[in-house]
């Protein structure tokens, strides 16, 4: 059974494109070690979702990063995607109380960016919107709308084991070729559930959800999780620091200690191995 995927697919006849995607193992293993509180787990999982959608659309050699900043208990989520669909993400939050009516509370006022990186060029562009909106979904949508300019419509589930999105756009003309194909569509795809997208083969699911509608279905790109342990890089980033600085580290505290938050890494050095480092 296929996971970890992004489906592409195009309603030719109604001039609305959409993705599909669903992580299962490589969004369990972006919270493996974590521990995060079920509401987290959701509101990270839906930035991943939308940044994988976003990346799926990207051309050429990039990275794309969402990142919600917000003044509530819940600071930071961020996520990132490469253009082979490789990703990461994490949280930064406060203890969680009960009794926070809708997600706008949890984030309060802040902001949501979209950077995309050129890797070749080493540029970056970047798309900045206000978190205006009752829910995380609301904000992204609000996203999409000043950003890609198109009517959009996305719907977006997580839990610990599987995270799904439903991203459609409407495009230029659609109205003209089906004067309702768009709320069709978007009634078609507000039925949609966790459980049947976890579980279902995505030509499959999209069958289900819009039986009547004539579609093309594009290649399917498996998505992975990728974050990996490497001690090397640490290591040059310490010969950076310079002997002087390190040492006074270590003189301070015994040891070394290096946290990667993004990838939940720990590297650790004693006196020993800062010399060999230097060395």
């Amino acid at each position: 059974m296929q996971t970890d995927y992004v489906q592409r697919f195009l309603f030719e006849e109604l001039g609305i494109r959409g993705r599909l995607v669903c992580l299962t193992g490589a969004w369990r293993r972006m919270l493996e070690g974590r521990g995060y509180p079920g509401d987290i787990v959701s509101l990270l999982g839906h930035t991943t979702a939308l940044n994988v959608l976003l990346g799926a659309n990207q051309k050429g050699a990039g990275r794309i990063t969402t990142q919600v900043q917000g003044s509530g208990p819940v600071r930071l989520l961020v996520a990132d995607c490469t253009a082979e669909l490789k990703i990461r993400g994490m949280a930064q939050h406060e203890i969680l109380v009960k009794g926070f009516l809708n997600e706008k509370e949890m984030l309060g006022d802040g902001r949501l960016s979209v950077t995309l990186e050129d890797l070749k060029t080493g540029r970056f562009y970047q798309s900045l919107v206000p978190l205006e909106g009752e829910s995380l979904e609301d904000i992204f949508e609000h996203y999409l709308s000043q950003s890609e300019q198109l009517p959009s419509f996305l719907r977006l589930f997580a839990d610990e084991t599987a995270v799904c999105g439903l991203l459609l756009e409407k495009l230029p003309g659609a109205d003209a070729q089906d004067p309702d194909g768009w709320n069709r569509v978007q009634h078609l795809a507000g039925t949609l559930r966790l459980d049947e997208t976890r579980d279902a083969q995505p030509y499959d699911l999209l069958t289900r959800v819009f039986p009547e509608e004539l579609m093309r279905v594009f290649r399917l790109y498996a998505v992975e999780y990728h974050c990996p342990y490497d001690e090397d890089k640490v290591k040059d980033m310490l010969r950076g620091l310079g002997r002087e600085e390190v040492q006074a580290i270590l003189a301070e505290r015994g040891e070394v200690v290096i946290r990667n938050e993004m990838c939940n890494h720990e590297y650790r050095f004693d006196a020993g191995a800062i010399e060999r480092i230097f060395s």
